[in-house]
């Protein structure tokens, strides 16, 4: 654990002050929320603005994965990496850089450390006090179906909530040191870039770091054992963003089996298969980014009567309620979703059916009315909304899909990103979207306007018939719309119209 700066130290004194007294407990809660994570802190931050007595315990850090170690430190690199990229193209605009571009990895490191300081003010300690919630520091353990300890004191509640996350799952790999191995929880901690970076895990984390630490200056191995990068994603999206790694640098082992790792001196020396044949890749660094743990150790579960298992967490319905009636659960430690978002919105439906029970307050919430857009954030950046799974594309006549290219799209000619597309997936005979993906160099952003209409109902038809501001590259999913309503004018329909003119003239 590398030395603590003045930004890690102002982050920590928002997030897990020294000396923090743990207040005296106010008699019974009418919630306990386990975890401060982005789903414990929504939860108490709504609970207690409603009027409710919430008490939040964390042992760790408040601000959870998202901000201590996940979304915020992430995308302060990626920014970099993103600049790195538009720079390096930039002769095309005919800018010229003399002596081309060279990134400060430690104080690019450095500027990360400070917004994540930042922006940690949103999540202190002292901030939710100021809420009126009790926020106690330390290890919180059930006693039994209505009770949680933490440091030796007890507190009572009407409902509880666990909010516990998840962590870094590590692949068993023989000599793999988990000790040394770099996870999304201690990569952010490098402050001297490495020569030489093994990336094991090819989906979303393993994509950006991939890319990000070429663009700094690594060389950059990537393996999965799959075929191809980010297998979730429409395959033709996730080719298009494998090429261009391939065409950045990055060097990929996709359909390889890592046998072993060894250390020999200051390399670490990965033996796999590939194709065929054994080999082997001497290394400085291991990023292992082969999907997440959720967090059920050591809660006391089995005495509040709450069951779980180690891989898909803490069981909940539909309306997020455990075994235990009492106490629900949010976010990633239940929730299939891995995303700070949906943590965000399942805190929103466990705080609706925790305190307004129905049929006495304001009606159940579903997980099931969810509508949850993800996104990648490589460049380009991947974007999807929907549940129609990709492999079942082109299996079922249920399904029709409109695709435009980038290339069609005037902004996007513009600023030279003509790389991607919009591809909406649409039920049959109807203007409903099921599903859509964006490859765009803000699909992040612009993937918003297809989910809310999704979420509403109101279909495609309310896309095409929205003004969009010329030249912008969102004018890509109103030429999507426009398409999907030129295919609804079959031939028939074209003579009939046809007719009409010519009576009409």
């Amino acid at each position: 654990m590398p030395e603590l700066d003045k930004h890690d130290q102002a982050l920590i004194q928002n997030v897990h002050p020294p000396g923090w007294i743990n207040p005296t407990p106010a008699g019974r809660y009418n919630l306990v929320v386990l975890g401060g994570g982005t789903a414990g802190l929504v939860s108490a931050a709504i609970a207690s603005a409603l009027g409710a007595k919430v008490a939040l315990i964390e042992k760790n850090r408040t601000g959870g994965d998202c901000l201590n170690t996940g979304c915020v430190p992430s995308k302060g690199i990626l920014r970099v990496s993103k600049g790195v990229g538009e720079i390096r193209r930039s002769s095309s605009f005919g800018i010229q850089i003399p002596g081309g571009v060279a990134v400060d990895f430690p104080k690019a490191m450095e500027r990360m450390r400070k917004l994540r300081a930042e922006i940690s003010q949103n999540d202190s300690v002292e901030r939710f006090r100021q809420m009126g919630v009790d926020v106690f520091l330390g290890e919180g353990k059930f006693l039994d179906r209505q009770s949680i300890q933490v440091s030796g004191t007890t507190l009572n509640f009407s409902k509880g909530a666990i909010c516990t996350g998840a962590r870094p799952a590590i692949p068993a790999i023989s000599g793999l040191n988990r000790e040394e191995a770099l996870t999304s929880e201690n990569l952010f901690n490098l402050t001297t870039l490495p020569a030489r970076l093994a990336i094991i895990g090819a989906g979303p984390i393993g994509s950006e770091m991939a890319q990000a630490f070429r663009r700094f200056g690594s060389e950059v191995f990537l393996f999965d054992g799959a075929t191809r990068i980010l297998p979730r994603e429409d395959k033709e999206a996730a080719i298009l963003l494998q090429e261009k790694l391939i065409r950045e640098g990055v060097r990929l082992y996709l359909g390889s089996k890592i046998v072993n790792v060894e250390s020999d001196g200051s390399d670490k020396v990965i033996h796999y298969e590939w194709k065929g044949e054994k080999k082997e890749q001497r290394i400085d660094k291991i990023l292992v980014s082969t999907g997440r743990t959720p967090n059920v150790n050591g809660l006391g579960l089995e005495e509040a009567g709450i069951k779980y298992d180690s891989r898909s967490g803490i069981h909940v319905n539909t309306r997020l309620q455990t075994t235990n009636p009492r106490v629900y659960a949010a976010g990633d430690v239940c929730f299939p979703y891995h995303f700070t978002h949906a943590a965000d919105a399942t805190a929103q439906i466990l705080i609706q059916n925790a305190l307004f029970p129905h049929p006495f307050g304001i009606g159940y919430a579903k997980t099931g009315d969810l509508v949850i857009p993800r996104c990648t954030y490589t460049d380009p950046e991947i974007a999807f909304v929907g549940r129609f799974d990709e492999t079942e594309f082109g299996k079922t006549e249920e399904v029709e899909t409109v695709t435009v290219p980038l290339s069609e799209v005037d902004r996007a000619i513009l600023d030279g990103e003509e790389e991607g597309f919009v591809r909406i997936h649409l039920k049959k005979g109807s203007n409903q979207i099921v599903a859509a993906t964006l490859v765009a160099s803000h699909a992040g952003e612009m993937i918003n306007e297809i989910t809310m209409a999704m979420k509403s109902g109101a279909g495609i038809s309310l896309i095409g018939g929205s003004i969009h501001p010329y030249p912008t590259q969102a004018e890509a999913i109103r030429k999507a719309a426009n398409l999907w309503r030129k295919k609804g004018l079959t031939e028939s329909k074209r003579n009939l119209l046809k007719r009409w003119f010519s009576l009409s003239r």
